[in-house]
């Protein structure tokens, strides 16, 4: 038997690849195949199954493709609903693999079709659960991305805890729970750095499985605290129910090079200029008007919250060697209308005498010269860090960059300072603003991170009175 969980930082996603005898399954693979099949090749293995424990809301699978490759069959739970074949499992179904079984455990409430795979090896023993987003570490499923009118989101939340306690929690306390998601995700509320645990620890550590809890704290507990879901996910629901563009037509288009005139002839006529570059190179020079969103970043879900039309003709600007990685990336979060990248990148278009921008930045020890009572501050971390603490000096507005940078009108058109934690997200920020005709914007070099570092500038926390509840 071989069991290995597939990583991919990016989206704080875990795929799993399970082999025995020959056969192989995998769990919640993500867009791209080639991976998964040619670790079966290596492995002298045949692909048999495509199992998914969920509708998934935040990456496209490439379940559909899989299994048209290696003939696999794709499983779901119960009440799944799509526009391909698959086999819809029922509760407790077996599934042979090998010399091993994998048992289908029906466990709705993050969605109504959501299951979970035990894995009962050739001796009877239950040493894993792969819980997709039914239990993370640290953390359980949101239970609002199956709202429906006749299913709120306090019916999810009762279902996952029948499913938490009368399914999950019944098992051995030393089986290893496998999730589909860690830190990272927008998935959960708490979820831990680690991507795996004995169900017995989580039984001590995570909240939502205290043995004292009722139903009702339960609901209450998940279903405070949720912020709105990002735009993407109910779009990327839709892809996974449906047949889309082959990956690899994907990324033959992906990968056409273009030349500077045909560049500029596809920008014309609507195509998003994503420029992927690490952050330096973006703030020293870009070609006027582009997005910036970095690779070296939270790249996939950044594209998924602020790039709103999900068909968008995409035309990228990469350092060299990294166009496939582009594409990929994009493709795992339904932006699959990439149409190539500049040949040449930056350099091909200034020898053409094309114009160039830059971001004016400045250093913490600059920033905190600059400061007066009048200076605009423009914070655009989440609501959460900023009441955490903030700076405390001149004219400080808080406008999250993952719900508000959309709107302009929320934003003074004047010179301002902007910071986010690190340099990442002000970055994008600041080249969206620029597009919509804000000029006097100065970024604050290493973020909330370099400017509590210095000693002359003031921080404080957000305090809540009495009279502000």
């Amino acid at each position: 038997m071989y069991v290995e969980q597939i990583f991919t930082g990016c989206l704080a996603e875990m795929a799993y690849y399970i082999e025995s005898n020959g056969e192989a399954v995998v769990i919640d693979p993500l867009r791209e195949t080639t991976p998964y099949i040619e670790k079966a090749n290596e492995r002298g293995a045949k692909i048999k199954y495509v199992f998914l424990t969920h509708f998934h809301a935040d990456f496209v699978s490439g379940h559909v493709d899989l299994a048209k490759k290696t003939g696999a069959t794709i499983v779901f739970g119960p009440n799944a609903k799509a526009n391909f074949d698959f086999h819809s499992g029922t509760d407790n179904e077996e599934f042979k693999i090998g010399d091993i079984t994998l048992k289908l455990i029906h466990t709705p409430g993050h969605t109504m079709e959501s299951s979970s795979y035990l894995l009962i090896d050739e001796n009877g023993k239950t040493p894993y659960i792969f819980t997709g987003d039914c239990l993370f570490i640290g953390d359980v499923g949101r239970p609002d991305l199956a709202v429906k009118s006749d299913l709120t989101q306090a019916d999810l939340a009762g279902h996952l805890f029948d499913s938490l306690r009368n399914k999950i929690m019944t098992l051995p306390d030393d089986i290893t729970v496998y999730p589909n998601h860690g830190a990272g995700s927008a998935c959960g509320k708490n979820m831990s750095k680690e991507t795996f645990d004995t169900l017995g620890n989580q039984k001590d550590v995570n909240y939502a499985l205290r043995a004292d809890m009722t139903k009702e704290e339960f609901i209450k507990e998940v279903t405070t605290g949720l912020t709105a879901p990002p735009q993407y996910f109910p779009k990327n629901v839709g892809m996974n129910k449906g047949v889309n563009k082959s990956y690899d037509e994907i990324l033959t288009d992906g990968k056409t090079p273009l030349s500077v005139n045909e560049f500029k002839e596809l920008a014309n006529n609507g195509a998003l200029m994503l420029d992927v570059r690490p952050t330096s190179e973006f703030i020293e020079e870009h070609i006027p008007n582009s997005l910036f969103i970095g690779l070296d970043g939270g790249f996939a879900p950044w594209v998924g919250t602020l790039i709103e039309d999900i068909n968008t003709p995409i035309i990228i600007v990469t350092s060299s060697g990294r166009e496939e990685e582009t594409i990929t990336r994009l493709s795992r979060v339904g932006y699959d209308n990439t149409k190539g990248f500049l040949k040449g990148g930056i350099e091909a278009w200034k020898a053409v005498g094309e114009k160039t921008a830059n971001v004016l930045s400045v250093s913490t020890n600059e920033f905190s010269r600059k400061l007066t009572e009048n200076t605009s501050v423009l914070d655009v971390r989440k609501e959460t860090e900023f009441f955490s603490e903030h700076v405390d000096q001149g004219v400080v507005n808080n406008v999250p960059l993952s719900n508000s940078m959309g709107n302009s009108n929320d934003i003074e058109n004047k010179e301002q300072y902007l910071h986010c934690a690190g340099g990442y997200r002000s970055v994008i920020a600041i080249s969206i603003l620029k597009a919509k005709g804000f000029h006097n914007l100065i970024n604050v070099e290493g973020g909330f991170g370099a400017i509590k570092n210095e000693e002359t500038i003031k921080t404080s926390e957000w305090v809540c009175s009495s009279e502000m509840v």
